[in-house]
């Protein structure tokens, strides 16, 4: 189980622009949606962008605090 300020505060330590939306699902902490809006994304791939908040949450995902993960990102309008 993962707090939703935790993933919020490891994703702004990859990307200090984002802006993050972080939904948990089930009201158990392992299953979330995500949604993150940054700078850093622009020009990138899809997947390239997932890659990037799939890194920053490396840890909380390889120690299964999160076990489901909807992620959508985007860049600034």
């Amino acid at each position: 189980m993962v707090h939703p300020d935790q993933v919020r505060a490891a994703i702004h330590q990859a990307l200090p622009d984002a802006t993050v939306e972080v939904e948990d699902l089930t009201g158990g902490g392992d299953h979330l949606q995500v949604t993150v809006v940054s700078s850093a994304f622009d020009g990138l791939s899809r997947v390239k962008q997932h890659q990037l908040v799939y890194g920053a949450l490396r840890s909380e995902l390889a120690s299964e605090a999160i076990h489901a993960l909807a992620l959508q990102t985007s860049t600034p309008s």
